[in-house]
């Protein structure tokens, strides 16, 4: 997965969160693109740190 594929707020987010950011290194190409695709439709800061918690909890 490029970073510029990555909507910034998704990619500034998963910056201040290392757990989320290891949890998402190692998921396969297409779990990393399903989660990239579901940051495309967050639509507030508040959210995106939501979407990006959830990654590094497991939701």
């Amino acid at each position: 997965m490029k970073r510029e594929d990555m909507p910034i707020g998704f990619a500034m987010t998963m910056a201040l969160n290392p757990d989320a950011m290891k949890k998402f290194a190692m998921l396969s190409d297409a779990e990393q693109q399903r989660i990239v695709d579901g940051a495309h439709g967050v639509h507030s800061r508040q959210e995106m740190h939501q979407y990006v918690n959830g990654i590094s909890s497991g939701e």
